[in-house]
């Protein structure tokens, strides 16, 4: 059977809350985001998951991350990847959305990238890096990453350039899949969150 790469962003934090971009700032979980991420957890140790058993593990290294992968109980088959790293945001790190309006009328991070941070070109590399990894593997695998970085995997996945990726939403604590459909690469699930109403 061909790989399919299974894709859970982490859990809720303070930031994600309110809409900031946060890349490479260190923000925790909220007590929402723990729970979230034990709900995750539980729902890929039943059935038909049932632990993953044998399925590669990677985690970026930010905390929000690689809690949620510990959380969910995978932190000790899970090896920290830069690769899934979020998009360093540069100068517009911190700021929601809105405020990036105000100061830049029209922007979209998907077409206009941003200033000191990432190029929508390095994040492809990465986004590619990534899907290059789950390709080669014998069997599925799980990662445990951010927002943006996951909607890039998904576009690259799919064969589509970055801005794709504006068009599919991704919930904190969400599970989504990307395998195949006729031999083609496709999305089988996406920003499932059935997990948490158990919350």
């Amino acid at each position: 059977m061909a790989p399919r790469i299974l894709l859970a962003r982490h859990g809720q934090t303070e930031w994600s809350l309110s809409g900031k971009h946060t890349g490479r700032t260190d923000v925790p979980l909220l007590e929402e985001g723990r729970r979230g991420a034990k709900l995750l957890g539980e729902r890929l140790h039943r059935a038909p998951h049932d632990g993953l058993p044998g399925v590669e593990v990677r985690t970026s290294p930010l905390a929000r991350a690689r809690e949620t992968c510990e959380l969910a109980g995978f932190g000790e088959r899970a090896r920290g990847w830069d690769a899934l790293m979020e998009w360093d945001y540069g100068s517009y790190e911190g700021m929601t959305p809105a405020e990036i309006q105000d100061v830049r009328p029209g922007w979209l991070i998907w077409r206009d990238g941003v200033p000191g941070g990432e190029s929508l070109a390095e994040v492809t590399a990465r986004a590619d890096e990534v899907v290059a990894w789950a390709r080669e593997r014998e069997g599925d695998v799980l990662v445990f990453a951010h927002g943006h970085i996951l909607r890039s995997v998904a576009a690259r996945w799919l064969g589509l350039p970055l801005d794709f990726a504006a068009r599919v939403r991704l919930n904190p604590t969400s599970l989504s899949v990307l395998g195949w459909a006729y031999g083609e690469p496709a999305i089988e699930t996406w920003n499932d969150v059935g997990h948490l109403a158990a919350a």
